[in-house]
């Protein structure tokens, strides 16, 4: 008896994956999602051109924005999502950072002439102007220096204790930056009107004539561009540290105080030095984040420095999931975006122009909805679902009931 044509078999992405080593499929699409940002800038254009959802895809502007928040929300996470330290003033660490690329890159401080590496700027121009990678560093070690000194008087609190104290130090800062034009008769931070310019990134002649690399991002043609993809660079640099922290020993013993401090304490953790740890790194990245945002706004703005920034950041956090590092990524980008520009667009093609007016109330709404459909966020962590899906209850002490 004769059989009939075989039918072709059906493309089963599902099993092909499977087959694949386990390392390399748990690397697949970080790396799809890594290599479409990357050309992101050659094919927004075409994006564009859809009918419907064209005018919904981000400038490239704006997504360096997205990028810079998503980057200290993933700071803020390391203090949050796995030390379990309610922190309400991380805008602090935002405005040091900032500040110091306003010190070291500009010319804020005339009365010295003083040039290190810096690009796209005369010789003899007034002002410190150091290489802004540089400034990048030292932003980041002098935010960590301050994480560590806000930290230590205050760490030794616990829950909402903790919290008002960290909202009351992103308070002080906020008022430092704006009534630091006379400091005993010293211009620290020229008050209100902020520090402007601040010197671009770029990398000098000599490379630019060696190996074709910009001279300065801001006078090249492709500046947006540049800008980008180094904040992407930025961005994968803290998502690659944070990952790495949370695999530690270090990162262990976070997350063993953030689900119980007094067990922590008992099993030989030191709490002190553990949680500034995590206040420390948290304030680096933050820093690293706001001198790079400062250098591409090219000013330091005391309007700028907030406390709508760090619940902002806090809320990004949350809908993306607490301690999940890929969840705080996408809840990053999609509060980013909406706060950018997706609220505006979104507002303007319904026909309701004060959409843009009610956004904190709309991220509120997002976050209680959240809190009761999916509490996890996102993309939950694996060990806070199970907490929340099992529950932690206690067995007796030989494993029967009576």
């Amino acid at each position: 008896m004769s059989r009939g044509p075989r039918r072709p078999k059906a493309f089963d992405a599902g099993k092909i994956a499977d087959r694949l080593p386990d390392p390399v499929r748990r690397l697949l699409l970080p790396a799809v999602v890594i290599g479409l940002g990357l050309l992101y800038p050659f094919y927004i254009d075409s994006l564009k051109d859809f009918a419907v959802v064209g005018d919904y895809f981000p400038s490239l502007n704006s997504m360096v924005i997205m990028v810079v928040f998503t980057m200290m929300a993933v700071g803020l996470n390391i203090v949050v999502g796995y030390a379990g330290l309610l922190d309400l003033g991380y805008v602090a660490f935002y405005a040091a950072g900032a500040y110091t690329a306003a010190w070291l890159a500009s010319l804020q401080f005339e009365q010295v002439t003083f040039h290190f590496g810096s690009v796209g700027v005369s010789e003899d121009l007034p002002g410190i102007h150091i290489s802004i990678w540089l400034v990048l560093i030292a932003a980041a070690l002098f935010t960590a220096l301050a994480g560590i000194m806000i930290g230590l008087p205050t760490l030794r609190l616990r829950g909402d204790y903790l919290a008002i104290v960290t909202l009351g130090f992103g308070e002080i800062i906020p008022q430092v930056v704006r009534n630091g034009d006379s400091i005993g008769g010293f211009d620290l931070t020229h008050g209100t009107f902020g520090i402007s310019p601040i010197d671009s990134p770029g990398f000098g002649t000599t490379l630019s004539d060696a190996i074709g690399l910009p001279e300065s991002y801001r006078v090249a043609e492709n500046a947006q561009e540049l800008f980008f993809w180094t904040a992407l660079a930025l961005l994968l640099f803290t998502v690659f540290c944070s990952v790495r922290l949370r695999d530690s020993r270090l990162g262990r013993a976070w997350i063993a105080i953030r689900e119980d401090e007094t067990a922590a304490a008992a099993m030989g953790i030191p709490l002190m030095r553990t949680k500034t740890w995590a206040y420390a790194i948290g304030a680096f990245f933050g820093g690293i984040a706001g001198a790079y945002y400062a250098s591409f706004k090219s000013g330091a703005f005391p309007a700028d420095f907030y406390f709508n920034i760090s619940v902002f950041l806090l809320c990004m956090v949350i809908l993306g999931g607490m301690g999940s590092v890929w969840g705080v990524i996408v809840g990053g980008m999609i509060l980013g975006w909406l706060n950018v520009e997706g609220l505006a667009t979104i507002g303007s093609n319904a026909g309701i122009a004060d959409v843009p007016k009610y956004q904190f109330g709309i991220y509120g709404a997002i976050i209680v909805v959240m809190m009761l459909v999916r509490p996890t966020g996102l993309i939950p962590e694996r060990r806070r679902k199970r907490e929340l899906e099992e529950g932690v209850h206690d067995e007796t002490l030989y494993g029967t009931s009576h």
